[in-house]
């Protein structure tokens, strides 16, 4: 199945009205007037949160990813504890290449490691269509989830095409993506057939997402900040753009972020979101002159700032929320996700304390 076709040959079709649809996350990411600034963070499920620690004991982080009823429990979490606008549906960015076969775990303290990475044309051939039943999993507890969540946003996720080309080419996280780059800068064809593939991947993973009810999807580029501009622009955009437009028909905003792409949210906009996540080096009201009109913008306190007093952390609210004060649409996020050893009260604090200042 190809990311521009849909199961049984049918179009997408923009989802009816949801519980969802006036949600203030929804509303930001539809540039519309809101009652106070959205608030989620990425990576807000996950091991900052005792009860995440708890429920993940002793099982292994991909099987954690293929339990319905955990993957609901663990999503809830933070909705619970934070009162953020928006849930993120717990998984992982390698979760649909395991799904189609590919020889990979996740290993504590390094990340995804494949057993034998793509390096040639023979390789390609073992990345073959994700199909909805490879995935049963995801659609399963998406309908716990949206049952649970009533009125709050689900937003589903994937890894992005370059982001996951180069954990397949590398066989694990890379500083330097020397592999990576060898291969898209040595064999330009088989890098596009590379990405190409990936999308299909990448698309058919997030409608699976949407038609099992997440009210909006954000494609993780978490490596493409080591690439130039020009390089990004020839070699990774026209994948990116493929797998927003397989998924443009079902009329839910989509979300494009990556780490270290200052230098690329222009051409990260033009790919094809409607909101585009800035991390914390740029200014959101730099962004938005990088980005352009037309789009909303997500970000982007730094991560580590949760670590200092609670002033300090509201002294750095303020400026990101004064940055964005003239944006069309703005969901406050982190630059990144929540490190680790994040105190989850300052997560609490810190979504309450932007609620109450930007309450219209």
């Amino acid at each position: 199945m190809s990311a521009n076709e849909t199961p049984a040959g049918r179009q997408p079709q923009p989802s009816p009205p949801k519980a969802t649809y006036d949600s203030a996350f929804l509303r930001a990411c539809r540039r519309e007037p809101v009652p106070h600034t959205p608030v989620w963070f990425m990576r807000q499920a996950g091991r900052s949160l005792p009860e995440y620690r708890k429920v993940r004991e002793g099982v292994p982080m991909l099987e954690s990813c293929m339990r319905p009823e955990l993957v609901t429990e663990i999503t809830l979490q933070p909705v619970r504890r934070h009162g953020v606008d928006a849930a993120i549906y717990f998984s992982d960015i390698v979760v649909p290449l395991k799904a189609i076969g590919v020889d990979l775990d996740i290993k504590p303290g390094i990340g995804p490691v494949v057993e034998q990475p793509i390096r040639s044309r023979a390789d390609l051939a073992r990345l073959r269509d994700l199909t909805p039943e490879d995935v049963s999993y995801v659609t399963e507890a998406i309908g716990l989830l949206t049952a649970e969540l009533g009125a709050t946003p689900l937003i589903g996720f994937a890894g992005a095409p370059f982001t996951l080309a180069s954990y397949l080419v590398e066989g694990g996280p890379s500083r330097n993506h020397e592999h990576t780059k060898a291969l898209m800068y040595g064999d330009p064809q088989l890098w596009a057939d590379l990405l190409d593939r990936l999308a299909d991947i990448t698309a058919a993973f997030l409608r699976v997402q949407i038609e099992a009810g997440a009210s909006a999807v954000q494609l993780f580029d978490s490596w493409v900040g080591a690439l130039a501009p020009a390089d990004y622009r020839r070699s990774v955009l026209p994948a990116s753009r493929k797998v927003f437009e397989a998924v443009a028909g079902y009329g839910v905003p989509r979300i494009h972020f990556g780490v270290g792409t200052g230098e690329l949210l222009g051409l990260m906009g033009q790919a094809g979101a409607d909101v585009v996540g800035v991390d914390w080096r740029v200014p959101l009201d730099e962004a938005v002159r990088r980005v352009g009109p037309g789009k909303a913008l997500q970000g982007n306190l730094d991560p580590a700032v949760l670590f200092s007093s609670p002033e300090a952390v509201e002294a750095k609210t303020r400026e990101v929320l004064d940055a964005a004060a003239g944006l069309e649409g703005h969901v406050f996020n982190l630059g990144h996700g929540v490190l680790p050893t994040t105190d989850p009260d300052a997560l609490t604090r810190l979504t309450e304390y932007v609620h109450t200042r930007t309450a219209r």
